[in-house]
């Protein structure tokens, strides 16, 4: 399904599982992922609940050649999305990249959340969060997505994972490939993030309650950034997932849902 954001771009998005629920879950992707990358944690949810999985601007199947936005505006078109299924409110689910659509969602629009879950999340930056930043930026810039894609995987998946990966690396790769052609939407995703500001202080308007879910093995974001993020967020709650790296809708999949699926019902 297509729906037009306030600019007049697409946002492509898919509803599935139990369409008569009355509760319904929203799920948001990590930088390069897309509505695919929610493959393995669908099962567990789409019985009992109605799900949206969306690709923002610069992903997936949605518009590639918008201009620059920053997560205020990612957050709008999310809030569109609901207003078009006319779904009042909704929990909602965010990786990495997502999960910081999902603060700046819950500070906008705190009458249309119900719940706010925070996978492997982050508020503010670090030297070292920086570093590999720019090392990201770096390979996009010069190597393309391809470069890009064999230095960023290391930082986003556990040493396990390569043992046993859940999808093979090389498919993996080929079918992020796929989804990301356009360096310049990868850039403009990259954008808002390394434009972002120290955003803890703004958590602490978040009303909804919410749980952060973190890999005790994220590289990337190592455990200390997302307990910040509890910190600053009243009455959150705080699991970390032992063993377990960034990317975990393809790591610890089971366990990772099994977290969630206690919180919505608690």
């Amino acid at each position: 399904m297509i729906c037009k954001t306030h600019d007049n771009f697409d946002i492509y998005y898919e509803v599935q599982g139990n369409l008569q629920s009355s509760e319904t879950l929203v799920f948001l992707n990590g930088l390069t992922q897309s509505t695919v990358s929610w493959y393995f944690v669908v099962p567990f949810f789409k019985e009992k609940y109605k799900l949206i999985l969306l690709d923002f601007v610069f992903q997936g199947q949605s518009t590639k050649d918008a201009e620059w936005r920053n997560f205020d505006a990612h957050a709008q078109d999310v809030s569109s999305v609901l207003k078009q299924e006319k779904i009042e409110k909704a929990t909602i689910i965010g990786l990495s990249y997502g999960s910081l659509v999902a603060q700046h969602f819950a500070i906008l629009y705190p009458q249309q959340i119900n719940k706010l879950i925070l996978i492997s999340t982050f508020a503010h930056k670090t030297p070292y969060y920086e570093a590999i930043e720019n090392s990201w930026w770096r390979a996009l810039e010069f190597g393309g997505y391809n470069l890009m894609l064999d230095i960023m995987l290391p930082s986003v998946l556990s040493e396990n994972y390569f043992a046993k990966p859940i999808i093979p690396i090389e498919l993996m790769k080929e079918t992020r490939k796929e989804n990301n052609q356009s360096k310049e939407a990868i850039f403009n995703l990259m954008r808002a993030t390394k434009e972002r500001k120290d955003y803890r202080s703004e958590l602490e308007r978040i009303t909804a309650p919410a749980l952060v879910i973190q890999g005790e093995k994220d590289l990337l974001l190592p455990v200390h950034l997302a307990n910040e993020v509890h910190l600053h967020i009243k009455n959150s709650k705080f699991i970390v997932i032992k063993n377990a790296g960034h990317t975990l809708n393809l790591e610890h999949v089971p366990e990772v849902c099994k977290y969630i699926i206690d919180f919505l019902v608690d």
